[in-house]
């Protein structure tokens, strides 16, 4: 088998895997299980047939209908169904790489609202987007997330059991379900975005998380444009990973937001964003205010316009972040618009902000509390116990280029 093969397969695993899945689990009204083998068997078809006959012109289109083959054949099998095959059945004949095969872009939608379901678990919705949706191993995920490899089988395998026993529909939601399953749907796409730009291993950014959460992003903001979170939600990730190459140097050291090339910043990716920034603020009003995700790609917006460190408008920054503590309040929140209030007011206001949040349980873990509290400490020349929030820190850190980045900042307080 030729690498050029390999390659191809790889690529398409990594693109098409959400279209095929979503098809067939469509197909077999919202057989995640069956659906996920179809798939699989489809790939493992890919190696053996393109090796054979070459790669298709379009990969997605061949997969998606010999995926569909396979659903196929269990529904013959399932002599219940036999009565629905008409509707259901392609053209053996037709062309694998036919247009018309490839899946509509709705029916990963509807696969993600069904991975995303209020009826499982908050950790559970995220685990089985990865994996159905986003087509990444059980090994990666269990990588993503710090957990070991059984826990997250387990994990995986709980919520399929769920999404059958309590017959969560394959559907996009109705419009008076759709705000409250929305939100839910958006978090778990900033879960992926954010997992993979904070990677624990050395290479600070997970490529393939990013792109996974940039795709499903614009999904939904294609077939939601008027939705304001939608939008939102994909400027946010567009403003933040338009920073990406900016954000270690060329030893892939950690180079904080303030010490970062602006000049390496992707200016598309910037413009993409404020378009939709523009686009999702002429959606809301006194009716519909901006919400969460709304609102931090308003603050992503003001660091990208900002030309350089010292011009960043501070007092709007601070504006955003109690306007986004009223939407959504969340200790996480607090800590950004302390940090904000200390390049305002003056570290030792962001300092008593910190303080006031820190013996919250839900940031006990946290590694960025203690980093933060480290460096508005540092910036007041109190060295000792700047040394001593890094060193919390870095008890929080277990590897890669952040807590190589805590260490150099510890020597230099202590030194």
């Amino acid at each position: 088998m030729s690498a050029e093969v390999v390659a191809a397969v790889e690529q398409a695993h990594r693109e098409e895997w959400g279209r095929v899945l979503a098809t067939v689990a469509r197909l077999l009204d919202g057989d995640l299980a069956t659906a996920e083998e179809c798939t699989q068997e489809a790939f493992e078809q890919a190696l053996r047939t393109w090796g054979e006959r070459g790669v298709p012109r379009s990969p997605g289109a061949w997969l998606t209908t010999t995926a569909r083959r396979r659903g196929l054949d269990r529904l013959r099998r399932e002599t219940a169904l036999r009565a629905r095959l008409p509707d259901l059945v392609l053209d053996e004949a037709a062309d694998p790489d036919d247009e018309e095969a490839a899946v509509a872009v709705d029916d990963r939608l509807r696969l993600v609202f069904t991975c995303c379901h209020p009826a499982l678990a908050p950790e559970s919705r995220t685990a089985l987007t990865l994996r159905l949706v986003c087509g990444l191993t059980t090994d990666e995920i269990a990588r993503a997330f710090l957990v070991p490899e059984p826990t997250m089988a387990a994990r995986i395998t709980r919520a399929k059991k769920k999404v059958t026993a309590a017959g969560i529909p394959s559907r996009v939601p109705a419009d008076d379900e759709l705000p409250e399953r929305l939100d839910g749907v958006l978090t778990v796409i900033h879960l992926v975005f954010t997992a993979g730009h904070a990677s624990p291993g050395p290479e600070l950014v997970r490529a393939d998380l990013v792109a996974r959460a940039l795709d499903l992003a614009r999904v939904l903001a294609v077939l939601m444009p008027d939705e304001p979170e939608a939008l939102g939600l994909l400027a946010l990730l567009e403003l933040t990973d338009a920073r990406r190459a900016a954000r270690a140097d060329a030893a892939g050291r950690l180079v904080l937001l303030e010490d970062q090339d602006r000049s390496r910043w992707d200016r598309d990716a910037i413009a993409r964003g404020d378009a939709l920034v523009v686009r999702a603020l002429r959606l809301t009003g006194p009716q519909r205010p901006p919400g969460r995700f709304l609102l931090q790609a308003c603050i992503a917006g003001a660091h990208a316009e900002a030309p350089t460190w010292e011009a960043t408008d501070w007092r709007a920054t601070v504006l955003l972040y109690e306007r986004l503590a009223e939407v959504w309040p969340s200790p996480v929140v607090e800590v950004n618009r302390a940090v904000a209030v200390s390049f305002a007011d003056g570290p030792e206001r962001g300092l008593a902000l910190l303080d006031a949040v820190a013996d919250d349980p839900a940031l006990r873990s946290w590694h960025y509390l203690p980093a933060a509290r480290a460096d508005l400490l540092r910036r007041l020349g109190r060295r000792e116990e700047a040394a001593a929030a890094y060193r919390a820190a870095l008890a929080l850190v277990s590897d890669g280029a952040e807590r190589a980045f805590l260490r150099g900042r510890l020597a230099e307080v202590e030194g």
